[in-house]
């Protein structure tokens, strides 16, 4: 029997798979941020008790592995790999492959060996493999290098626009109580105060208010989500240019928290409408399974293995992280 493990590591999370040949689900592990550009040792302290809680559930050891797949956030160039290779060794892997975790979530999502996926979660990504087998990745560095959003630069935005429209340089929002009742205050202006005096930091959780303010039908709300969905929309249509794919039949892949757990078209809904509009014979498609159900699949892959159809039915709507709290560790 040959055994396979998938990593999915972001920035406030990481996932770790492990089943047989057949797909069959043996162990599970999962840990707190993965994210070495947030923290070498955190990532790597946290890679490592997802991995070995998995193992562990399934009673193997790692040199039980034939294959791992290792679906990092961060993983983004030269000078990533040259942390994260040692780091993955000193973890304990020897046979195993490195990629971003967008394309895990891209994987995961589309029964292609081809596509575009976007991440919306703690940050934002794009990503994207034409027929020819070309990789093209556009953002992820944050606000300063092109992107905008995440649930990281969306949470400063609800804090921001409570602030303005406090200070009346914008509409009032649903927002104020909402973010006042998540962080414990009674008024803006002692929320303002503190954060100040003590270089407080805005909760990622904070991202979160905005899709129960739009449900509410709260204008401010919807412009952000809005605007979080155009610029998701412009990087899919810089990855389908770049790897020349206008004509083709693909998937463009949702995936990450804020588009699957949160979304009711907000975000979407401009991202389908450029993608329409550059590459009619695509289809927008929403993540259904967890990323780590990616790697997995690569990890086989990598070995010479078919993803079938009994693979396939097996863990195409694989959820079994989706309730877990990940308590972030402070350091």
């Amino acid at each position: 029997m040959a055994y396979y493990m998938g990593i999915d590591a972001g920035g406030t999370k990481t996932y770790a798979l492990v089943t047989d040949e057949y797909g069959n689900v043996l162990g599970k592990g999962h840990s707190g941020n993965g994210n070495h550009q947030m923290g070498v040792a955190r990532a790597e302290a946290s890679i490592r008790e997802a991995a070995y809680m998995a193992l562990d559930e399934a009673g193997l050891r790692m040199g039980d592995l034939r294959h791992a797949y290792l679906g990092l956030a961060g993983a983004d160039r030269e000078a990533d790999y040259r942390i994260l290779h040692p780091l993955v060794q000193r973890v304990g892997f020897t046979s195993y492959t490195i990629n971003c975790d967008t394309m895990i979530g891209l994987r995961a999502g589309t029964n292609r060996p081809y596509g575009v996926a976007l991440i919306c979660g703690t940050g934002t990504n794009a990503a994207g493999r034409n027929p020819q087998g070309k990789h093209v990745q556009i953002g992820g560095f944050d606000y300063m290098y092109g992107d905008f959003g995440g649930g990281g630069a969306l949470s400063v935005e609800v804090f921001r626009s409570v602030v303005r429209a406090w200070e009346g340089r914008e509409q009032p929002t649903l927002l104020t109580e909402k973010l006042l009742r998540l962080l414990g205050y009674e008024r803006v202006a002692d929320m303002y105060e503190e954060f100040l005096d003590l270089g407080k930091h805005v909760p990622v959780d904070a991202a979160r208010l905005l899709f129960s303010a739009a449900a509410e039908n709260d204008a401010v709300a919807v412009e952000i989500l809005h605007r979080q969905g155009v610029e998701l929309g412009k990087s899919a249509v810089a990855v389908i240019r770049k790897l020349g794919m206008e004509t083709e039949t693909f998937d463009v892949v949702l995936a990450g928290s804020l588009l699957t757990r949160g979304d009711r078209g907000w975000i979407r809904g401009p991202i389908e409408q450029a993608v329409r509009a550059i590459a009619p014979g695509a289809s927008i498609v929403t993540l259904t399974t967890e990323p780590v159900v990616g790697a997995v699949w690569a990890a086989l892959e990598v070995d010479g293995l078919e993803i079938d159809q009994g693979i396939y039915a097996k863990m195409v709507n694989y959820r079994e992280f989706a309730d877990i709290k990940i308590t972030t560790r402070q350091e």
